[in-house]
């Protein structure tokens, strides 16, 4: 794919990216895609991916009780908990605001653990990354931050997140949208947000904007970014979804970046279409 051929401008040491189509065939890749990467925050849809298959087999149950009083599995994952950005304090009752936080994945992590007596780390891997056959991944600490992977694996779950294959697909529609509608917070990096959509550990693109995703990416494209530098997105509408591994950290230069790279992905999926 030649928009891939993008990533070379970026104003960073080394870029791994994949594209994958629908039917999880690859469309093109770009770098070192066997390199593994931190990749912060996107480490929160495979948390989230494994919490689902917790649910999917009866160790946990989205409505139960979960994280700080009156909140549920559903709120951790929707970071609606109430819970603060980094540290295990109420900033609000569960469902008022969507306030992002790492302190709710890690006690979604600590919750899961308990109900199904594996360390989460072990849990995502014999649920998640080893059916998938995500070699080159592992979860290092935190379930909110700590995972450590590459774009060839990346592409694996993308195929995944696109034609579900380890959970039933109403889970993976369900975990794809918005939770809990209308509630606005700060998208970190891009400010407040007003809806600031989120479903269960997948930030939905919606109306948001400024965005780092394309302007013409479908209000329905789901996916997170990550503050070392690294995204995954699937645009649903577009039948397509796209992984980007740096080792540079998020900032301007990611924000005047990813779009336009979006842009130029999408529109050359569309032309191959038709």
């Amino acid at each position: 794919m030649k928009s891939l051929a993008m990533t070379e401008n970026w104003p960073v040491p080394t870029v791994a990216a994949a594209v994958v189509r629908a039917d999880g065939s690859v469309a093109g890749t770009h770098g070192p895609t066997g390199q593994r990467f931190p990749l912060a925050s996107v480490t929160k849809p495979l948390a989230a991916y494994a919490a689902l298959m917790a649910y999917e087999e009866g160790a946990v149950e989205l409505d139960e009780p979960a994280g700080p009083p009156g909140s549920t599995v559903r709120h951790l994952l929707a970071h609606t908990s109430g819970l603060a950005f980094d540290e295990d304090r109420v900033m609000a009752a569960p469902g008022e605001r969507r306030i992002y936080s790492n302190a709710g994945f890690e006690a979604l992590g600590d919750h899961i653990a308990a109900a199904t007596g594996i360390p989460f780390p072990e849990y995502l891997r014999e649920g998640v990354l080893e059916p998938l056959g995500m070699a080159d991944t592992s979860l290092e600490g935190s379930p909110a931050k700590d995972g450590v992977s590459t774009a060839d694996d990346l592409a694996r779950f993308a195929a995944e997140l696109q034609a579900p294959r380890l959970l039933d697909p109403r889970t993976v529609a369900e975990a794809t949208s918005v939770v809990h509608p209308g509630l606005k917070g700060v998208l970190p990096g891009y400010g407040l947000q007003n809806p600031n959509d989120w479903g269960l550990g997948f930030e939905i693109r919606g109306t948001k904007s400024p965005h780092w995703t394309g302007s013409s990416s479908s209000p329905r494209t789901f996916g997170h970014f990550g503050q070392s530098g690294t995204f995954l997105w699937v645009d649903p509408e577009a039948g397509v979804a796209c992984v980007a591994l740096t080792d540079r950290d998020f900032g301007p230069w990611a924000v005047d970046a990813w779009p336009p790279f979006t842009e130029a992905v999408l529109a050359e999926i569309a032309s191959a279409g038709r």
